[in-house]
Formats: structure tokens, sequence, C-alpha cells
């Protein structure tokens, strides 16, 4: 096991000085605490007392003051810890630290003081404390109070409050494969291609699961749908409930299948659709292909996931939008229609698995893909699965249809189309004449609690 240090709070203490400095509801997720404290009484002659949860009874302690010369030993009812005086050099600052391990616990309460009083005129001393709190309550705030008549923390005296945990590191993690990471609360284990999860231990996971994104359409093509997203974390696509987590027994290899991206389309062709991607019993659908321009009626995106944006039509019936899998994803938007003459419209974005795809029209607004979802899986916020955005004319329009949050293209005018991005499950990118953008491959990530 590895230690790690987590900062909970800074107090810094502002003009004027304040009585007390304080930190309360703090958190039980830790084994220790540490305190850090750069500290000046306002008074001279007195030190500062640490109490817990408010209590100013059950405390004693036995202390050890050396300043070079003289060593000396006390006993003490209380929790003192040595300061920095107004008798001392001006606007210099003592350093405290204190530990205080299993502060969860139903025991009493032992903590360890080392404290400096910085005075530079003249010899400065160490004081090592060793102290007990006699009682059995978790400990949920801690007081530090300056001692003396009318006392103050002057200004710009610090505290800062660390937790301390115990996480596993990688060869204790409780199952294998994939990428392992960890922090004080959940073991990650990602997967940017196909492998094997196998717990150690029967387990209750979390998992992220994003399919490959639909390849953009050529020909004046649509966006690329985004993969179909399934999730137990913050949100799932498609707007649909929360997945239920999985109970997994050890020992059993469970396959983690990540889909490819869809190609991009060559000329007047869709956009392929982008690979399943599959954990134990949760299998997420492939993004569809964008759909293309035609004369007189546009051809749809394909359905997946979320579906692919339609192409646009010359003066018939524009490609609608394909539709997305309940619960992973959005339809695409559908292709505008040139009936009635004027600039050809826009294709439709990609549907995304936060949001439809925009429908493509004759305005100066290119079709965006739809937005992706946000989650927390992986221990930070990140958008999966963006919608690609469609083709435009260069002619009047002056911006590409923008690929959705979480990894979709941007559409184009002319030239190789752009490709959503790896491991995101994004659409690619509508384009003309020129291969349009692939879909970027999906992910697999399973967590536990540590």
């Amino acid at each position: 096991m590895a230690n790690t240090f987590k900062k909970i709070q800074t107090v810094t203490v502002g003009s004027g000085g304040a009585s007390t400095i304080e930190f309360t509801s703090i958190p039980q997720t830790y084994t220790d605490l540490k305190l850090v404290l750069s500290v000046r009484n306002s008074v001279d002659s007195a030190d500062g007392i640490i109490e817990f949860n408010g209590s100013t009874t059950s405390a004693s302690s036995k202390m050890v003051v050396g300043d070079g010369s003289n060593v000396a030993s006390y006993t003490d009812t209380a929790n003192y810890f040595a300061v920095s005086r107004s008798s001392y050099t001006a606007s210099v600052f003592g350093n405290v630290e204190i530990y205080i391990p299993n502060y969860t616990s139903a025991n009493y309460k032992s903590l360890s003081i080392d404290s400096a009083p910085e005075n530079n005129a003249t010899a400065t001393s160490l004081r090592i404390t060793a102290g007990l709190w006699s009682n059995t309550a978790a400990i949920t705030s801690i007081k530090l109070t300056p001692g003396g008549s009318t006392p103050t923390w002057v200004q710009y005296s610090t505290a800062t409050l660390y937790g301390i945990a115990n996480v596993p590191a990688a060869g204790n993690a409780k199952a294998t494969g994939g990428i392992i990471t960890y922090d004080d609360t959940y073991v990650y284990h990602s997967f940017p291609w196909s492998g094997t999860f196998t717990p150690l231990s029967n387990l209750t996971a979390d998992y992220l699961v994003v399919a490959g994104g639909g390849g953009g359409g050529g020909d004046q093509g649509g966006g690329g749908g985004a993969g179909g997203l399934r999730c137990t974390v913050g949100a799932t696509g498609g707007g649909g409930s929360l997945e239920s987590a999985l109970s997994l027994t050890a020992n059993t290899g469970y396959t983690v299948t990540v889909g490819a991206g869809g190609a991009g389309a060559s000329g007047a062709n869709k956009g392929s659709n982008g690979a399943n991607s599959v954990f134990s019993s949760i299998t997420s659908t492939g993004g569809g292909g964008g759909g293309y321009y035609g004369s007189p009626n546009g051809f749809a995106g394909n359905s997946g996931g979320s579906g692919g944006g339609g192409g646009n039509a010359e003066n018939g019936t524009a490609g609608a939008g394909g539709a997305g899998t309940a619960n992973q994803g959005y339809a695409g938007g559908a292709g505008g229609n040139r009936a009635g003459g004027g600039t050809y419209p826009t294709s439709g974005g990609g549907g995304g698995a936060g949001a439809i795809g925009q429908d493509g029209a004759k305005s100066t607004d290119s079709a965006d893909g739809g937005i992706g979802v946000a989650t927390t899986i992986s221990g930070s916020s990140t958008y999966y699965a963006g919608g690609g955005g469609g083709w435009i004319s260069s002619v009047p329009y002056t911006g590409a249809g923008i690929g959705g949050s979480g990894g979709g293209a941007d559409g184009k005018s002319t030239g190789t189309g752009n490709n959503g991005t790896v491991n995101t499950g994004g659409g690619g990118g509508g384009t003309n004449a020129a291969t349009s953008g692939s879909g970027g491959s999906g992910i697999v990530i399973v967590r536990y609690a540590r």
C-alpha cells in the first residue's frame, strides 16, 4: 500500500487577524490527518492549542523542549504547540506540523506535534509533543486557538489540512486488465483497445462503454453519428436513466471489445458505421455513417448508437438523419433542401450521445454535430461521443459544421475530411468530393471502490 496526501482545505487569516482557525465537516474517507501551520500570535508568552469536535476536555500531553543548550520535559492537560509571538522578530512566523492517525476510529486519538517558533533575533527552540484526546468519537472538526489575553492569529497566518489515504499500488488492484490508475477512492481500468478484465475477487463495478463513431458522408456529406454510450456514472447516452453497476465474479475473464471508428466515404457514398464496443453483458452500438447529396433527393444518414447526419437535396426530399439507439444516443440532423434555387444548403450534423445533430439549412449557419455526454468515471469530468459536423458549401458559409464536444470532428467544404478523436467514439466530419472523416474509436473504462 502507498500513502498519498490530498489537500482538504487551506485557511489564510485576513486583515485584522482571527481569533481561531477552524476546519469543519472533515471528510471521513481518509486514514490519517496532517496539519501544516505557519502562524504567529498577536500577544506575547502564549502558545497555541488544538481542540477536536469543540471539546475542551479529555486532552493530555507530554512534551520535550530544547533550545540547543537546555532540554526540559513537561506534562499538561491540553495539546499545546509553540508559536511565534509578538515579542519575536517582526513578521516572522513559526512552523508547526501536527499528525493525527486513525482519526475516524472508535478508539482514543493520539497525535504528534512538532513546533518551532521562529525568532531570528535570538536562538529559537524546538518542541516535540505526544498528545492524546481521550474520546472515542471520530474527529469531524478541528479548532486552532492562540493562547493569552485577547489574542489573535495575525494576518497571513495559514493552516492547511491534508487527508492521508492508503491507496493500492497497481499490483494490489482487485482486478487485472487495461491501463490501471487509482486515487484515494477508486481503482480505474481503462481499455483504449480490446482486452480482458479479470477480477481477483468478487466486485461491483461501474463502467463506461463507448462504441466507435460513424464516418462522415462523402459528396456534400452529413456528419457521422457518435458511438453509442452506456454509463453508470453521471449520465448515459440518449437521455436515458443511468445504467446499473455490474456484479462480477472472481477469477472470471470478461472480454472487452473496443469498437473501431467507421471509415469515411470516398465520393458519393455514405460513411461506414462504427463498430460495437462490448464489456461483459453490456453492448454499445457503433455510430451511424453520414448520408450524402442527391439529385433530386438526398441520402439519409445511417442509424446507429447515434444517427448519421442526412445529405442535402437538389430539389426533392432531403436526406433524413439516422435514428439513434434508445439509452445510447440521439438521431442525426436532416439535410437541407435546395428547392427553389439559391445556394446549396448544409448537410445534417451527426447525432451525439447528449443531443440531436443540427439540421442542414440554407442559411449562414452550418450544421453542428450533437454534443456528447460528460462523465467522471475516469476520475475527472470528460466528454465522450460527440457527433460529427456536416459539410458546408464554401459560399456563402464561412464556418464548418462544428463537431460535438466529446471527440466529434468538424465538417469541411473541400478536401480530406476531419476524423473523430480516437477513444472518444466521436463522429467523423462530412466533406465534398475527397474522402470524408473517419469516426473515432471507442473506449471502455471500469472502476470499483479501492
